[in-house]
């Protein structure tokens, strides 16, 4: 699959075809070659490569990899697997410097900036605290994100509530709870919308959500802004979208927001975006002041060594300087900004420990022999393998070894070819059944697109943290995916030898 071309027109930050491509985390062209030219031989395939495991990841004496101060052997023995691992203080340190970066670079413009948490990366009520506790307000885009925003105690007047497709039932929900915006998607939506808060005697602040044109520079499947997409109003369309929503009295449109994509290592898709955005609410400001603009997330993480994100508070400055000098060329008053990380607070303090089961080597070429080692988990817990082509690191969690580094595919069990969690990596080569396995940077997009294909039982989420770990979301058994089958009579145990 060849990547999105990317735009050429001139942004604040040169032109979008001179900025470095999005790194091999999304690209599936490795899936073809046996050896991708990203991937180098490691002089000691027990080595953790820095930015990508969370910080508190390391090797005790024995060789066993500890994160948060908790074993692999520990965690596996108390938990099973496959089993997520979060780093609370991970995540909680990813929040702070988001918050930090955003604020400091709207201060210096005499702005405000706020930071959502962009809930479908990864949430529970805990990862809510977490983030909350931190400052963050809450993106939610669904009904189940918005109850469990809610059920963690976050503030409801600083939750967002995104989505192409809102229920009657969701919007109500929402507007009830008193959510402190409502990015709206549709002429539907804006009708929708107004009839619920006419009817509950409301009063409901909503954002109108634009696509601006900018192509990032992604998988296909990650850009959400250009035009042949689900999300939101074209630019041409967005005047009257913002008229209609201001001819009901109890709908107050305080601002703009767009989202380019996601996983997105190079900040001029941002600034061009967002140059866009400000000449959108330059024209809108005739009809009533636009408080906020959105410009969502979308900034990558490393999934390997070969991946080099920006730091976040070089793309932070790089966002807020563009609307900044696009403010003053247009002699406007820069208004207040939000922002909506997600995947950059949660992404790398996952890790997902497996269990190898089998190993198999298997000749690809004259040259080249990769080894199979399959896992007790798959593309039931990590979907975005076989979803984007994303790759991911690995190492040997339950000991190190002096063994020289062997090429492998890690796969799952699942009866699909194309279910693999790695696709290609060094590992020692006497990994072998019963080994742990962890997979690192699975923080973000595992669990929330986990599935129970094949009956798989999705696994718990285990939280650590100073040499402690609790579950923070049990996991699933057998019993649990049969009590939901209506032919199972109630009462009844099920013999079965599993």
């Amino acid at each position: 699959m060849s990547e999105p071309a990317a735009a050429t027109r001139e942004s604040p930050l040169g032109p979008l075809s001179q900025q470095p491509p999005i790194g091999p985390s999304v690209s599936a062209s490795s899936s073809v070659t046996p050896i991708p030219e990203w991937l180098r031989e490691p002089a000691d395939a027990n080595a953790l490569h820095e930015g990508v495991w969370p910080a508190s990841a390391l090797r005790d004496r024995d060789g066993v990899l500890e994160v948060g101060g908790v074993s692999a052997t520990d965690l596996a023995e108390r938990f099973g697997t496959p089993l997520y691992v979060l780093d609370e203080s991970e995540v909680r340190a990813h929040a702070r410097r988001a918050r930090e970066a955003f604020t400091a670079a709207a201060a210096r413009h005499g702005v405000q900036a706020r930071v959502y948490y962009a809930g479908k990366a990864f949430l529970s009520t805990e990862v809510v605290r977490w983030v909350t506790d931190e400052g963050l307000a809450v993106d939610v885009c669904t009904g189940g994100e918005l109850a469990v925003a809610l059920a963690a105690g976050a503030e409801p007047s600083r939750i967002g509530f995104h989505g192409n497709n809102k229920s009657v039932a969701e919007l109500e929900a929402a507007v009830r709870a008193g959510v402190g915006s409502i990015i709206v998607d549709s002429r539907i939506e804006i009708e929708r919308l107004a009839a619920i808060v006419e009817r509950l005697d409301a009063h409901q602040r909503v954002l109108l959500r634009v696509n601006s044109g900018v192509h990032a520079e992604t998988h296909a499947f990650l850009a959400t802004a250009h035009e042949d997409q689900k999300f939101g109003f074209a630019l041409e369309d967005a005047a009257d979208a913002a008229s209609r929503v201001r001819e009901h009295a109890r709908l107050e449109l305080v601002g703009l927001h767009c989202h380019i994509g996601s996983q997105i290592f190079a900040s001029a898709g941002f600034a061009e975006s967002a140059a866009r955005l400000v000449a959108l609410y330059a024209s809108l400001r005739d009809g009533g002041d636009l408080a906020v603009l959105n410009l969502g997330g979308g900034f990558g993480i490393a999934y390997t060594s070969a991946d080099e994100p920006i730091p976040i508070e070089e793309l932070a400055d790089g966002i807020v300087d563009a609307v900044a000098r696009e403010c003053d060329l247009r002699g406007l008053p820069m208004p207040d900004l939000a922002f909506e990380p997600g995947r950059v607070i949660v992404g790398q303090a996952g890790v997902t420990l497996y269990e190898v089961g089998t190993t198999k080597p298997v000749r690809v070429d004259d040259t080249i022999t990769r080894l199979y080692v399959s896992i007790d988990g798959g593309m039931s817990d990590n979907a975005r393998t076989a979803l984007y082509g994303a790759q991911y690191s690995a190492r040997v969690a339950s000991r190190s070894s002096d063994v020289a580094p062997a090429l492998v595919r890690v796969v799952g069990k699942h009866c699909e070819s194309g279910d693999i969690v790695v696709d290609a990596e060094y590992l020692p080569g006497d990994v072998s059944i019963g080994d742990l396995l962890a997979v690192p940077a699975t923080g973000a997009y595992c669990f929330s697109l986990a599935s129970n294909y094949n009956y798989a039982p999705r696994p718990p989420v285990v939280a650590v943290c100073d040499g402690t770990a609790r579950v923070i979301v049990r996991g699933e058994s057998v019993d649990d995916l049969l009590a939901r089958d209506a032919g199972i009579a109630p009462g009844v145990d099920q013999e079965r030898d599993i």
